[in-house]
């Protein structure tokens, strides 16, 4: 989790300048706003630096290809990677000001972070794309940060399982649906039809104060894995925080919880 503030524009501009490949920087020069291309070009660096320690590749020489649905991969070396290992899965989202990377071994993974300032009409939006009873649920709480921060655990959660599957906006968030906790968790999860394995592993975090983000795994059979948190640029000198995966989210046709 980066801040867009965790470096100056200078130092953004000259990393950026040596780490990203061509594509990245065009994208970056067609932004129209100085803070969207700011944000950008934070992230991808972030990708970038991250990526160099965790595969042990210099940052200017990692090839990210895409998918035919936009998905982001760290291209794999026949050898293997310098630090172990022959596969290495990344996921970023970034929003109000923050910037969150997962990465993950032997795995996919799906992340998205959200700040609860939003219109309240794009959340009305927002609202009409979930199940009826996903909607219904968060109807419930009056106009308000209690039923945005609803509307965006269902948002960001419904966004972490389409990026893990590389499917993004392409499955309509009406043919799947949760099952919340009041405060935080997944009690249920009901996928889509077209997911064979249908079982997952959901993490809802506030890794800063009114940013909400959710993070979506495969459930694999071996031992729970964990998720170590980080903040900074890729990340501060500060011990992570630790946080325990759940157990998989277990099917259910049911609505959203009413408790």
């Amino acid at each position: 989790m980066c801040a867009n503030d965790a470096l100056s524009p200078d130092v953004v501009g000259v990393l950026a300048g040596h780490w990203l490949d061509s594509g990245e920087r065009e994208v970056a020069a067609r932004f129209l706003f100085e803070r969207d291309r700011r944000q950008y070009l934070l992230a991808h660096t972030m990708v970038r630096r991250a990526l160099a320690l965790e595969a042990g590749l210099a940052e200017a020489e990692q090839v990210i290809w895409r998918s035919s649905r936009g998905r982001p991969f760290l291209q794999p070396l026949p050898e293997g990677l310098p630090r172990g290992g022959h596969h290495l899965d990344f996921n970023l989202s970034h929003a109000g000001g923050y910037s969150l990377l997962g990465i993950v071994r032997a795995s996919r993974i799906g992340v998205d972070v959200e700040h609860l300032d939003r219109e309240p009409r794009a959340l009305e939006t927002i609202l009409t794309t979930f199940t009826p009873e996903e909607q219904q649920w968060a109807a419930e709480m009056p106009t308000g940060e209690s039923r945005s921060r609803r509307v965006l655990r269902l948002w960001t959660l419904k966004e972490a399982y389409t990026k893990a599957r590389g499917v993004g906006l392409g499955l309509p968030f009406d043919e799947f649906s949760f099952t919340l906790d009041q405060e935080t968790g997944v009690l249920a999860f009901q996928p889509p039809v077209d997911d064979a394995a249908g079982r997952w592993r959901f993490v809802e975090l506030e890794p800063v104060p009114r940013v909400l983000a959710a993070v979506a795994l495969p459930a694999g059979e071996g031992p729970a894995p964990y998720l170590e948190l980080h903040h900074g640029f890729p990340w501060d000198r500060a011990a992570p925080h630790v946080v325990a995966l759940p157990a998989p989210a277990t099917s259910s046709r049911s609505g959203p919880c009413r408790q």
